[in-house]
């Protein structure tokens, strides 16, 4: 199928809604900073502060937000659908607005059902404007050139933590925890808004051997096996179980596997950069050999099993925890982006809001039951049986990639 050119897909009217693909990748990884940054990273920051005000327990409050994720994966494939008809403008506007009532509705919280609720409306709101709603208002947009877009993105959006964790702390310790959430729900209203109402166009991108009727009904090309399908889900089910376990109880699989407290903090600081570095290469590996997606993913997937195994044997050297961190968050960034580009290489792009749907059914799902299954298995069975079930979580992923073709 040929790769399309955006600049004959779009009414005149239309031609304002995208200045040239480096504006839109920059501005649509400005607003997905906004979107993680004031959801998936915003508990680090406000959980004491909130926990004290409310009066509750740390853990009530993390089953609050593993409730949104819970969310979250069920909204995620009518969500999908959604944008397969319609495009993604009008759902991405709908993020900021529910996102930026659900933070209210946070910040004027005053005990357990309304910490709940908010968050109930925070999982809609991610739904409806983290990475897998706008990867597919680009590749309803774009077509199968969206691509290249959904990595640009994916590096712009890597930022969110190294952005919103300190400006989030930042807010919170001079304006309070409440006028925090608050302020980035202003930031929903004022910036988010505006970028996807200015660079997310409604209009399709011509699909060569896709057939859509007037009533939107999509026409796919000849199906892939029906397993190809099954393999995927097992791939983002497993991926998600490790980067949410990860995110959650790095600094104590390390302390707990023979580094220092500081070495597990300077590990930790490592994670960014890692992701970032690695999409950075593999943008220009992919753009310069032609790599296919199918490729760089089975890569992602080795490279966690490979810092499980390093820290395993030499857990107590000062080295091994940066080094772990720095192979995870690798492969970690690395899967983020064939998360998003993997699905429209292999079934292409008649129907991937409903595919990427179907996988962030999973995918959430996993990511919701990994904290609390990882710290169960760390609690009971020992730092070191946690390591391997997260390096045979990857091992799963690599194996259900094995079985796919391009």
């Amino acid at each position: 199928m040929p790769v399309e050119s955006t600049s004959d897909m779009l009414h005149p009217a239309q031609a304002t809604a995208v200045r040239g693909h480096t504006g839109q990748v920059f501005a649509l990884g400005l607003a997905q900073v906004l979107a993680w940054g004031s959801s998936t990273y915003l508990p680090a920051a406000v959980v004491g502060p909130v926990c004290a005000s409310l009066g509750v327990t740390r853990g009530t409050f993390f089953a609050a937000f593993s409730l949104s994720l819970v969310v979250m994966a069920a909204a995620g494939p009518k969500v999908g659908r959604t944008i397969d008809r319609q495009g993604g403008r009008q759902v991405l506007r709908l993020s900021n607005l529910v996102l930026a009532g659900g933070l209210v509705m946070l910040s004027l919280a005053n005990g357990v059902a309304g910490l709940f609720i908010a968050w109930c409306a925070m999982g809609l709101g991610m739904s409806l404007g983290l990475y897998d709603a706008a990867f597919a208002a680009l590749v309803h947009q774009h077509g199968r050139s969206a691509s290249r877009l959904i990595v640009g993105i994916s590096l712009v959006g890597g930022f969110a933590s190294t952005v919103a964790w300190p400006l989030s702390g930042w807010m919170v310790e001079h304006w309070g925890w409440r006028s925090c959430c608050q302020a980035w729900a202003v930031a929903h209203l004022c910036i988010g808004l505006f970028i996807h109402g200015y660079f997310v166009s409604s209009r399709r991108a011509a699909q060569g051997g896709v057939v859509r009727s007037e009533s939107g009904t999509v026409s796919q090309p000849p199906a892939r096996p029906a397993t190809d399908m099954a393999w995927l889900l097992v791939f983002s089910g497993t991926t998600a179980f490790v980067t949410s376990a990860m995110a959650v109880h790095l600094p104590a699989l390390l302390t707990a596997t023979g580094s220092s407290m500081s070495q597990a903090l300077l590990a930790g600081s490592l994670l960014g950069p890692a992701q970032v570095a690695a999409r950075l290469a593999e943008f220009g590996l992919s753009q310069r050999f032609k790599v296919h997606p199918l490729a760089t993913a089975r890569t992602a997937t080795v490279l966690h099993p490979l810092a499980c195994v390093v820290l395993g044997l030499v857990g107590s050297l000062p080295f091994a925890g940066a080094c772990f961190s720095v192979l995870h968050g690798a492969g970690n960034g690395m899967v983020s982006v064939a998360r998003g580009v993997l699905p429209l290489a292999l079934f292409g792009p008649g129907a991937y809001g409903a595919i990427t749907g179907r996988l962030a059914l999973v995918g959430r799902s996993m990511q919701a039951l990994a904290p609390f299954t990882f710290a169960i298995v760390m609690e009971h069975r020992g730092a070191a049986q946690a390591l391997w079930l997260s390096g045979a979580m990857s091992v799963a992923a690599l194996v259900s990639l094995l079985q796919l073709r391009r």
